[in-house]
């Protein structure tokens, strides 16, 4: 997953404004208790990234 498609899917199920504080200020258990941005700044792959975000709220398999 390209990091464009990995902020579109934030930015459609958050919102504009606040995927970015999803992304921010959210530490993750599935990230190692990262953020999304240390995460991804870190290396890890997008889609493992959104995976980590869909299963931490629990988001529908649809957007999976």
């Amino acid at each position: 997953m390209r990091l464009t498609e990995f902020w579109s899917r934030m930015e459609r199920q958050f919102g504009p404004a606040y995927a970015d504080s999803v992304a921010r200020d959210q530490s993750l258990a599935e990230l190692g208790s990262r953020t999304v941005h240390e995460a991804l700044a870190g290396g890890t792959d997008a889609k493992d990234v959104w995976r980590a975000v869909c299963d931490h709220f629990d988001l529908p398999a649809r957007v999976r």
